[in-house]
């Protein structure tokens, strides 16, 4: 939005600043808050909106309206430009993603610390069970069955 001194929304000189110096600062507000300085690195701070618009701290700070203006529209954004407000909203994102990972990894964790034991106990019964078939009766292993053809 391009502010002329003859447009309806132009500043008056009661703003405290010359109207000149009223538009630079709602120009440089309106492209920081859209995410396309020129000058800076694009935070909302007011450090960077007096240095965007090119003028002076003070002139900044007794532009009262426009000043007023900066902060409203800053706390109505969060304080977010539009590229931090998607990186926020992508780090949350894969925050969650992260945390449902954890979750799963710590259950398949349990699960495998629970196979161990069985697994040791089963290993144990069929030592047990080739050692007594060895003694009683002819054992066939899996292995050569499987290597025969049918």
């Amino acid at each position: 939005m391009t502010i002329t001194p003859d447009h309806p929304a132009a500043p008056t000189q009661d703003e405290g600043v010359p109207p000149r110096t009223a538009v630079a600062l709602r120009e440089a507000m309106d492209r920081l808050l859209a995410g396309r300085p020129q000058r800076i690195d694009g935070r909302l701070v007011k450090d960077d909106l007096w240095k965007e618009a090119g003028v002076s701290r003070a002139a900044m700070n007794r532009a009262h309206r426009v000043m007023a203006d900066w902060n409203t529209r800053v706390t109505e954004c969060g304080g977010m430009t539009p590229g931090e407000a998607r990186k926020n909203d992508e780090l949350t994102q894969l925050r969650a993603k992260l945390a449902e990972r954890t979750r799963e990894c710590a259950l398949l964790n349990h699960r495998l610390d629970a196979a161990g034991p069985a697994i040791a106990a089963l290993h144990h019964d069929n030592t047990l069970l080739r050692q007594e078939f060895d003694q009683t009766g002819i054992l066939v292993t899996l292995d050569t069955r499987r290597t025969q053809p049918p």
